[in-house]
């Protein structure tokens, strides 16, 4: 931390708002502050924009999002403060619940005005994760962008933040691909959406189309709005600390621009957008000792720069133990691959190192998690646990990647009828005769696996998991088998057996520095530190310990993005005397 006995001492540049990241929160922050008259810069630490956004499915959980007005469907404001207050359990005040539920909506109203650039779809039928609750919905809030050329980006497209495993050119997916795609052995729709992806990729090779969707569609729809209104984006630029005057108010930042250090005013403020602390392990083992590697899909910018800048002006934390946890495999070579509609497969279960199941597997990842980390936290292991499946699930659902298709040579995924022998040898995924030869392998009491194989197929039989309630919800139908009277089950079929690996990924980080409902950063005395607003993963979660739906990670990301900025604009200058300090407009 830098104090200075004059705001306007020493400064390089001095701008109104000084906004830390450049992913969905702040770049929506650098377009709401820009729209109210403030003369904005966005800085970035890596060479590349977009953040854990572009790496994201691009899902923006918005109840009453002008998307779904226009399709007819207009949630109650009061049904979802109350939906958001049950899932929270008390741990997130009223009031920024509430600025959550009346400010999503205008914001993404506010984008599609400011820029054609952000345009929005709503497409019912991806529910709430609890949408039995009150004020949950099985129609969904799912707010999603249209693919788009990343041509249009011009010379910033090579400086949009991809996967590290990048598809094949031309395999994207709409909203609702995905879903149908899983079905391809079910439904004409699901082989549809596979010529579709043929038809792409013949496209993509013959008229160099390079479409992108979900997360690359928003974050380089969010740059585009950003070039359009001449808000200037800085990579290359950490910021290395913060800058204070005397009261202890926030005035800006030390930025490093191509490692020259560089002392940036902020005469309204600066909001920290900067992620969370994906990837530093020693920081995330002190708060949650059971992690044993890296196995975050969050971007690997994120180690938590502007929360430790926060807590140096006095910002408190909070949840710093939590994150946007996914089930995942974690292949031998490090790469990582989300475990989704795997856990609401019919044919299959999930067990512990006792052999035992311990959830709904089809629950909401949150909650899967949750329950893997008690249940390790409890002397069992659960980190890994193993689904357990049959080879006639393999030749009927899509599993880890692999196609349930005919063998197809130098396909960019794994097809044809028989389990890859490299994930065998790999030790991830196991195979049995016999439920006591797979429990050998994997390490779990023979009997105990084999008991719970017949139980879990006498439920199935019978049609109801009555002990875990798996297929009672909208939500665990999603990925299920739309063929079966319960999407969820259908009894083991003959062997061989296979049991794949899941280990506790995450999306990144969601604890960090308090906040209230206008993301002013807070101290531990509930104090505001003034100047000083963090958003996204940078902030403790307005989600709590729960998830709404797919996408409340970015919402709340963009919408507290958009509030700071406009209270930024509205509030007092940080900067008694700006007319003192060096102003342009920095490009």
């Amino acid at each position: 931390m830098t104090s200075t006995n004059s705001p306007t001492d020493g400064f390089d540049h001095t701008v109104d708002l000084l906004v830390i990241g450049s992913g969905g929160g702040g770049m929506t922050a650098a377009l709401a502050g820009d729209a109210s008259g403030l003369d904005t810069l966005v800085v970035e630490k890596s060479p590349q924009f977009g953040g854990s956004t572009a790496l994201s499915g691009g899902g923006i959980w918005v109840p009453g999002a002008p998307a779904q007005r226009r399709e007819g469907h207009v949630p109650s404001p009061d049904g979802v403060f109350e939906y958001l207050k049950q899932i929270t359990g008390g741990l997130v005040s009223d009031a920024r619940l509430r600025q959550y539920v009346d400010s999503a909506p205008e914001m993404m109203d506010f984008l599609e005005r400011t820029s054609n650039w952000m345009e929005f779809v709503w497409k019912p039928g991806y529910a709430d994760y609890y949408p039995e609750l009150p004020g949950g919905s099985a129609l969904g809030s799912t707010i999603n962008v249209p693919a788009i050329d990343l041509r249009k980006l011009g010379d910033e497209e090579r400086n949009l933040l991809t996967p590290l495993a990048l598809a094949p050119k031309g395999i994207w997916f709409a909203p609702k691909d995905l879903r149908l795609f899983y079905q391809i052995r079910q439904n004409w729709r699901g082989k549809a959406v596979l010529l579709k992806l043929i038809w792409r990729m013949f496209r993509a090779r013959v008229f160099g189309d390079r479409m992108a969707a979900i997360g690359q569609s928003l974050a380089a729809r969010l740059r585009l709005a950003l070039k359009e209104q001449g808000i200037p984006l800085w990579l290359n630029s950490p910021m290395t600390e913060l800058i204070t005057a005397d009261d202890g108010a926030v005035i800006g930042a030390v930025v490093e621009r191509d490692g020259t250090p560089m002392r940036i005013g902020a005469r309204r403020g600066v909001i920290l957008a900067s992620g969370g602390f994906d990837h530093d392990m020693a920081w995330r083992r002190q708060y949650l000792p059971i992690l044993e590697k890296d196995w975050s899909f969050g971007n690997p910018a994120a180690t938590g720069d502007g929360i430790r800048a926060g807590e140096k002006v006095g910002g408190a934390t909070e949840l710093l133990d939590e994150a946007w946890w996914f089930p995942a495999i974690c292949w031998p070579d490090g790469r990582l691959q989300f475990m989704l509609n795997e856990r609401m497969m019919p044919s299959q279960f999930v067990v512990n190192g006792e052999g035992k199941r311990f959830i709904n597997e089809a629950a909401p990842y949150m909650d899967f998690a949750h329950a893997m980390i008690e249940g390790q936290q409890s002397g069992v292991t659960h980190i890994p646990c193993w689904l357990i499946t049959d080879i006639d699930s393999f030749h009927r659902y899509v599993v880890a990647g692999h196609l349930p298709i005919p063998k197809i040579p130098f396909a960019p995924v794994p097809t044809g009828r028989k389990v890859p022998q490299a994930w065998l040898e790999s030790g991830v995924v196991q195979e049995g005769r016999t439920m006591e030869e797979l429990a050998t392998k994997i390490g779990v009491p023979p009997q105990n696996l084999r008991a719970t194989a017949e139980r879990f197929d006498q439920l199935a039989r019978a049609g109801h998991d009555d002990d875990f309630n798996r297929g009672d919800s909208a939500y665990d139908n999603y990925y299920g088998d739309p063929t079966l009277p319960n999407p969820n089950l259908r009894p083991l079929g003959k062997p061989p057996y296979y049991a794949f690996q899941i280990i506790l990924g995450d999306l990144g980080t969601s604890g960090g520095l308090r906040t209230d409902e206008f993301a002013r950063v807070l101290r531990s005395d509930e104090t505001v530190v003034s100047g000083l607003y963090a958003v996204g993963n940078a902030s403790g979660a307005v989600m709590g310990r729960s998830y709404a739906g797919a996408g409340a990670t970015i919402g709340p990301a963009m919408t507290f993005g958009y509030v700071a900025a406009r209270h930024a604009a509205a509030g007092e200058s940080a900067v008694p005397n700006p007319d003192n300090a060096l102003q342009h407009r920095i490009s």
